[in-house]
């Protein structure tokens, strides 16, 4: 494994934490009391995290398909970056989506 493929895999790593981020900066900026609030901070990106380890990860307990995974990771992906977006962050929302869809391009699609 280069240098290359190290340093890929160290962004989509990053990427996959950011994507966890983004969904606990959606909950804390929902509307409504605070233990709304701290309910979807704290649930939302642990639900995706199981279902990330369930299903999409490279160890997953239930592996699927490649087809189906990369239509999964790219469906998370996209959700939060909506999250960022309903919070009031659209600018990085948009970053944060093009380089996630890029990695999931360049790791899945592309194989590097």
């Amino acid at each position: 494994m280069g240098i290359l493929e190290i340093f890929i895999l160290g962004l989509v790593f990053l990427s996959e934490l950011a994507m966890l981020a983004a969904f606990g900066y959606w909950g804390f900026k929902m509307p409504g009391g605070i233990f709304l609030k701290w309910l979807f901070g704290i649930g939302a990106p642990l639900v995706i995290a199981v279902i990330w380890g369930l299903f999409i990860a490279p160890k997953a307990r239930f592996p699927v398909a490649l087809p189906i995974r990369v239509l999964l990771k790219v469906l998370v992906f996209t959700l939060g970056a909506w999250a960022l977006q309903v919070a009031g962050q659209g600018q990085l929302a948009l970053y944060f989506l093009g380089v996630s869809l890029l990695l999931v391009a360049l790791t899945d699609v592309f194989k590097i």
